[in-house]
């Protein structure tokens, strides 16, 4: 990749998009916008757009280098918008969407972005539509998995801010805006995938 490439590229994202899309393919719509937040690379929004060319996905995120590696990703791909700067936990943009997703944020934010991402949603969605959520999370108390626990660990020591939630207060926090309980998908690495309707 030429050094002034603004791609930026997560291991992770290639190693979880496929599982992901094939719990999407039963979630969203067959047409409409697919608000990401928090899309980081830019890889999943490239990836999804291919699969599903009814839709139209508007990545996002806080920070302008990952903005410009989503732009430099998804060039050419006519059912991506550019992305949008939009913090979980501020004020969002006006924006109307048919689904809202959000992949691998909650653990690497502070708690203050879930229920930001929670009202942010609640705003954006009509009844019914899905917010789809992925990652790890603890659950009745306790991680699913050692190696969990042990990234939890070293999410605290980089930043004290982050580390992976209980499902039980994520689940709280849409509640409160209006959202059921969640529909809960083992996924592969010890992650969970959520989906919320109001």
């Amino acid at each position: 990749m030429p050094t002034d490439d603004p791609r930026r590229r997560a291991p992770a994202a290639a190693r979880n998009r496929d599982p992901i899309l094939a719990v999407l393919r039963a979630v969203l719509p067959p047409r409409g916008v697919v608000l990401e937040v928090a899309s980081g690379t830019g890889e999943h929004a490239l990836h999804f757009a291919q699969a599903f060319p009814d839709l139209v996905f508007q990545p996002s995120d806080p920070d302008a280098g990952a903005r410009a590696s989503i732009d430099a990703w998804t060039a050419g791909q006519g059912n991506v918008r550019p992305a949008l700067a939009l913090d979980a936990a501020g004020e969002w943009p006006v924006i109307a969407a048919d689904a809202v997703l959000c992949i691998n944020m909650i653990h690497i934010a502070p708690w203050s972005a879930t229920p930001g991402l929670m009202r942010g949603a609640a705003a954006c969605l009509r009844a019914g539509s899905p917010l789809v959520l992925y990652g790890p999370y603890r659950r009745n108390g306790g991680h699913t998995a050692p190696s969990n626990a042990e990234f939890d660990a070293d999410l605290r020591r980089r930043n004290r801010e982050w580390g992976v939630r209980d499902l039980e207060a994520v689940a709280a926090e849409a509640a409160a805006r209006g959202f059921g309980a969640p529909e809960v998908r083992e996924m592969p690495a010890n992650n969970l995938l959520l989906v919320f309707r109001r």
